[in-house]
């Protein structure tokens, strides 16, 4: 017996109609390299949108085609994801951090048409255009007042554009399962992967995130996404807010700078917001440094690395801001787990609760997860068994843009029973709460017992004379692997290996406890924040450790 309802195709233009119909006076408001404080409401948004759907069409951009970015998070940027996803062309995120080789193979592998470009990366693609054939034309993000002069060719003014076209479009109905956007993997090791997203995973996700246990995005919510939109789609903060009606923040170029954000939380009277632990903890350091404050904000959500527990506690004591850890990765659009509190908990201590804080949180509906051993058995949820977390639902990828999908390729990250491998060593708790202990090649195997880095690093920048650290596995005579802990020293602070050894004695297991100490100016990253561990063990290639 079949259902009598509707099959209403999940698209992504339904939620700018949604938002455009129901709250067309909530505001967006953006800083951008040729307007510090940008501001218009939904139905503006709106309006604009259907203006570059319009300028799309002329320009000669058709159904699938890829039209890639290089942007802030703005609303500019914001109008891009709607209109050429809504046209049911490829909205192409670019990372402008990555290297310009990486930058390069990206833009290549995808074909992209066209390329909207911010004012500030604008050189990146001069000194690129030379290899990029299959761009027919470049759109720089900006009004004709601040047009630069470039050397680009086929250049082209976005307002202008937009200028000339009506603000009437009919946004087009297709297949849910058509390709929406693409985001490619930072490509750490070997050239970086396209995760293609579909209209479908899409709202499905933003439904997910924006459930009262998640984010609990809402019209009352004024929220403020520093996770690039150039990275998985800012988290799905475009899509959710706009399907909740909540007022956006848009820091533009502006999202590592404590000062700024400090002004636009408390100028906007943001909420909520969203970001990677090294923005939180730049925001943290004005703070103390200033003794200014954010009175507003109730919530911050922290991802893409785990979240050191000074993180948590500076944002509790000091300013009494609740911390939402989570856990994703490109390839699950990428919410996979968040902290929630569980009804029961009441009775909990504060350290109890934050300790349950520095987990990567609990599934999230849509997703499901499970960790297995080293034969693909699967290992129980009791808090001690860890093993290689693998994940699957309606917005995990099945497979990576332009590579095989024959099982068991590179293309192909799935197993026969649809799980995706995610890389990261894990262990879930009864009351179902995840901690990720390691990334598979990132973990320490001594004297066949695994030590997790993780756990080492958020013990090391709890010391209050350390900003960053990083902890990797080097050669031991006896034990195969033993850890090094890397550190960075805060500003005008003086530190010791031998003292910081002994303030991690009764913080970490005897086992866990890293045999040295070396001190760096700075840790690389990849262009998306996270410790460049690969970079590292390349730098120490040939460390010994002292006798």
């Amino acid at each position: 017996m079949q259902a009598l309802m509707m099959n209403s195709q999940l698209m992504i233009s339904s939620i700018l109609r949604h938002a455009d119909r129901n709250f067309p006076d909530t505001e967006i408001v953006s800083v951008t390299a040729d307007n510090p404080r940008h501001r218009h409401t939904y139905k503006d948004f709106a309006n604009r949108s259907r203006q570059l759907a319009n300028a799309l069409v002329k320009l000669g951009a058709k159904f699938g085609d890829r039209i890639g970015t290089l942007a802030w998070n703005d609303y500019r940027h914001l109008e891009l994801y709607y209109a050429v996803s809504g046209s049911g062309m490829v909205c192409h995120t670019i990372n402008p951090k990555l290297f310009p080789e990486q930058v390069n193979y990206i833009i290549n592998h995808a074909e992209d048409r066209f390329i909207f470009v911010d004012l500030l990366v604008v050189p990146l693609l001069e000194a690129l255009q030379a290899h990029l054939p299959k761009v027919e034309g470049y759109i720089v993000l900006t009004d004709e007042a601040h047009m630069p002069d470039t050397s680009l060719k086929n250049v082209m003014c976005y307002e202008t554009l937009l200028g000339e076209e009506s603000s009437e479009f009919e946004w087009p109905e297709f297949d849910e399962n058509t390709a929406s956007a693409m985001c490619y993997t930072s490509g750490t090791t070997g050239n970086p992967k396209g995760v293609v997203y579909s209209h479908r995973s899409t709202l499905l996700h933003a439904w997910g995130g924006s459930m009262p246990d998640v984010v609990a995005a809402s019209y009352k919510e004024t929220t403020l996404p520093i996770v690039p939109m150039f990275h998985v789609n800012a988290w799905g903060a475009p899509y959710a807010s706009l399907m909740a009606g909540s007022k956006m923040v848009m820091p533009g170029p502006k999202m590592a700078d404590g000062e700024a954000l400090q002004h636009l939380i408390e100028s906007e009277q943001v909420t909520f917001s969203s970001g990677v632990p090294t923005i939180w903890l730049g925001l943290l350091d004005y703070l103390q440094k200033t003794g200014k404050n954010i009175p507003s904000l109730k919530r911050v959500s922290v991802g893409g690395a785990a979240c050191p527990r000074t993180v948590i506690e500076r944002f509790k004591h000091a300013h009494d801001v609740e911390v939402i850890q989570g856990w994703g990765m490109t390839e699950t659009s990428p919410l996979g787990s968040i902290f929630c509190r569980k009804s029961g908990m009441e009775d909990l201590s504060e350290e109890e609760i934050i300790d349950i804080q520095c987990m990567q949180g609990r599934g999230v509906f849509g997703l499901e997860m499970r960790i297995v051993d080293e034969n693909n058995n699967e290992l129980p949820w009791d808090g001690v068994a860890f093993g290689a977390l693998k994940v699957r639902g309606p917005w995990v990828s099945s497979g990576y843009y332009g590579m095989s999908q024959e099982p068991g390729s590179q293309g192909c990250p799935v197993d026969e029973k649809g799980w995706f491998d995610t890389g990261d060593v894990a262990t879930i708790n009864p009351q179902g709460y995840m901690q990720i202990t390691d990334r598979t090649k990132d973990v320490i195997k001594s004297g066949g017992e695994w030590v997790s880095s993780i756990e080492i690093e958020n013990a090391a920048v709890s010391h209050p004379a350390i900003a960053e650290a990083a902890a990797i596995g080097r050669y031991h005579p006896k034990w195969t692997e033993r850890p090094l802990l890397i550190a960075v020293k805060k500003a005008g602070e003086q530190v010791t290996t031998e003292e910081v050894k002994s303030f991690l004695k009764d913080k970490l297991h005897k086992w866990s406890m890293p045999d040295d100490v070396v001190f760096m100016d700075e840790l690389p990253h990849t262009a998306t924040g996270k410790l460049n561990k690969l970079s590292l063990r390349k730098t120490l290639e040939g460390y010994e450790f002292p006798n």
